[in-house]
């Protein structure tokens, strides 16, 4: 769901005619491979979003987000001009290393044009100026990032098929139907590749889940934000689970899915997920409080998440209007130890805007 409200913020290069008119998202849609690995323009939200754990050589652990975002902003889409701001994209990166303390993260937007922005048709292939993130013919991934603070450049090789979120890929967002969008991801991806940071390359390897969603309309009015995992078990499973919160801190609507290492796939329903904070850190930067110690339910079995630390908290103001908490966790399943994963929380600075 990546900011799928807080980057809508970004959508205020309103221009002169009337506004575009964007396809809804509908169920009984059956998404179609390799064409839906490439962008959909005429949809006003996208994202490609990976995330995983990484091993250095000497068995340090640390974690990464790279997000690319494409939105189409209410300018007219018939005018011809090359200059015309029709789509945005906006991308982050992070990067989680315990002997830091605190997360390291940047972040670009630009307009889509010129060879210097773009997201294209028929597979993955996004960039944003020297960020990258392409999908081979093959079904591999390769991203080069280079950041503030350090350098990406990773490749990832799909270990299992994609795993289709809710009915089939349409994904409910809200009690109303149309509260919804079209979402895969793709777990246990295998991540090979070098990390740089202070003039020092490190080779890594990990396990990293892609997601790739996107959508119309708008939340719920009353959501405030949402959590969710993603998370790779040791196991072969895949585990995602969200809920939108309401402004009232309840939960205004939930899924889950479990897909085991043959295929098989749980669906829960929002009745049978229950999300418990246990512990809060509060950020000396926003003085946000985030439940960045979490218990989920999912029916009899309950997860537990753990960070890897606490500050992974980002602020990207700058570019999609939002502060939040993202960051690598550790997941137990009752009690032993079952994977990793991670867990995003919104909305904990002030409710989003809807």
């Amino acid at each position: 769901m990546r900011l799928l409200l807080a980057a809508l913020l970004c959508l205020a290069l309103n221009a002169a005619g009337a506004p575009p008119r964007f396809t809804e998202v509908m169920p009984g849609h059956a998404l179609s491979f390799p064409q839906d690995f490439g962008v959909h323009s005429d949809y006003r939200n996208e994202w490609w979003y990976v995330t995983g754990w990484l091993q250095t050589t000497d068995g340090k652990p640390l974690g990464f987000q790279v997000t690319f975002f494409r939105f189409a902003t209410e300018h007219d889409a018939a005018n011809p001009s090359r200059f015309a701001p029709k789509q945005l994209i906006v991308a982050h990166a992070a990067l989680s290393d315990p002997a830091v303390g605190k997360l390291l993260h940047d972040q670009k937007s630009a307009r889509e044009g010129f060879g210097i922005a773009y997201a294209r048709e028929g597979n993955t292939d996004v960039k944003l100026d020297n960020w990258k993130f392409v999908r081979s013919p093959q079904g591999q991934y390769r991203t080069d990032v280079t950041a503030r603070d350090f350098t990406l450049q990773l490749d990832f090789a799909p270990s299992q098929p994609i795993m289709l979120q809710g009915e089939n890929g349409f994904s409910r967002k809200g009690p109303q139907p149309q509260q919804a969008s079209y979402y895969y991801s793709e777990p246990q991806l295998h991540v090979t590749g070098a990390v740089t940071r202070g003039g020092k390359t490190m080779q890594v390897t990990g396990t990293a889940w892609l997601d790739h969603e996107w959508s119309t309309a708008m939340l719920d009015p009353d959501a405030s934000g949402w959590d969710w995992l993603g998370a790779s078990l040791d196991d072969g499973s895949a585990l995602m689970a969200f809920r939108i919160r309401s402004k009232n801190g309840a939960t205004l609507w939930a899924h889950a899915s479990l897909r085991d290492g043959k295929g098989n796939t749980l669906q829960y329903a929002q009745q049978q997920i229950r999300f418990l904070p246990l512990r809060n850190w509060q950020s000396p930067h926003t003085e946000a409080s985030y439940p960045v110690e979490m218990q989920i339910e999912t029916g009899k079995t309950t997860w537990k998440l753990t960070p890897l630390l606490d500050d992974q908290e980002l602020d990207t103001r700058q570019s999609a209007g939002a502060v939040y908490w993202e960051g690598a966790v550790t997941v137990t399943r009752d009690g032993n130890a079952a994977g990793r994963g991670y867990l995003e929380l919104t909305g904990y600075v002030k409710p989003l805007k809807l």
